[in-house]
């Protein structure tokens, strides 16, 4: 098991480094209805991951039971293939980044959060949880690593659960710290996140991107 948890945990962390989405559970708990849409935003993101995990690790589990060489083939060319998309959306974010000074605009419906009801905050956190491409293609090859790990199944879905808790750590976090704080207190930790992360947010994306696309068409090179 702790080979898959070595295999799995670098990936994890890439989930949970997604500063949009942390400002988004901090913008949300600043708002009237902290208590009830911030648990409800970090529990979108946690069924996200674990939908798109599980469904990940079933059709690599599948594709593993079947014939040895065209399964690992085909995982190997998925690699190449995530590789090369994460190192577009590098270059993509790098076109797009602000100009030295100035901030990096925030998304529109960010306005509108302190509107938002307990059922469009899990939609929004699901949306920026397993949906979006940087976390899906993440939690999908490291799901599909622990597929490929040999371990039986009940292994398998620990070691998925700690891939899902380790990438939902920057959005467990802030909601843990502003139920233990209390509001006032909270908030002066939280604007101190939020501003940074404001602030580096593209620099922090560009670079992560960079990272995986070459670790993943690294180890699908080598798997040719």
């Amino acid at each position: 098991m702790g080979g898959a948890i070595g295999e799995m945990l670098p990936l994890a962390i890439g989930i949970a480094i997604s500063p949009l989405a942390i400002v988004a559970v901090i913008l949300i708990l600043t708002t009237p209805r902290a208590r009830t849409n911030g648990p409800a935003f970090l529990g979108g993101w946690l069924l996200s991951l674990a939908v798109v995990g599980g469904v990940a690790l079933l059709l690599s589990d599948a594709a593993e039971a079947g014939d040895s060489s065209g399964p690992r083939t085909a995982v190997t060319l998925l690699k190449i293939a995530l590789g090369v998309l994460l190192l577009f959306l590098a270059w993509r974010r790098f076109r797009g980044r602000p100009k030295p000074g100035e901030e990096a605009p925030l998304p529109k419906w960010m306005a509108a959060l302190d509107r938002f009801t307990p059922g469009r905050s899990l939609a929004i956190g699901a949306l920026l949880g397993g949906v979006k491409p940087k976390n899906l293609i993440l939690a999908a090859t490291a799901a599909a690593g622990i597929a490929g790990s040999g371990l039986g199944g009940t292994q398998q879905v620990v070691v998925l659960l700690l891939l899902i808790l380790v990438a939902s750590i920057g959005l467990i976090a802030p909601v843990v710290v502003y139920f233990l704080m209390g509001e006032t207190k909270a908030a002066r930790v939280l604007d101190g996140w939020k501003t940074w992360l404001q602030a580096n947010n593209s620099t922090v994306m560009i670079v992560l991107f960079v990272v995986f696309g070459v670790v993943l068409l690294g180890k699908g090179i080598g798997g040719l």
